[in-house]
């Protein structure tokens, strides 16, 4: 699922790429199958990933950062410690670099 919106809203993939609207839309019609069973992820989850999405405006690899996000604010972790400064796109998520 966060692979097919990674490459499906990635610009330098499509020249026209899908929409993040679009692409969340199709992993909903997804997710509605009677036949999916998700491995990892819980349904409380998706409305956070979505949610964030959404402020964020996150396209193509950058889905990977918000799932990471998306996952720490689901079970109540709100400070990520991390090097990584594409997380202060999601500001309900605080980070902290970890490293001197």
């Amino acid at each position: 699922m966060h692979e097919f919106y990674a490459i499906a809203t990635h610009p330098r993939i499509y020249d026209a790429p899908s929409k993040p609207a679009q692409a969340l839309e199709q992993l909903r019609a997804w997710r509605e199958s009677p036949s999916l069973t998700l491995l990892a992820e819980d349904d409380a989850y998706w409305p956070v990933l979505e949610a964030l999405v959404e402020r964020s405006r996150v396209t193509g690899a950058a889905i990977h950062d918000a799932r990471i996000a998306a996952l720490c604010l689901r079970h109540g972790a709100h400070e990520l410690l991390t090097a990584d400064r594409d997380f202060s796109r999601f500001p309900a998520l605080e980070t902290r670099n970890p490293l001197p």
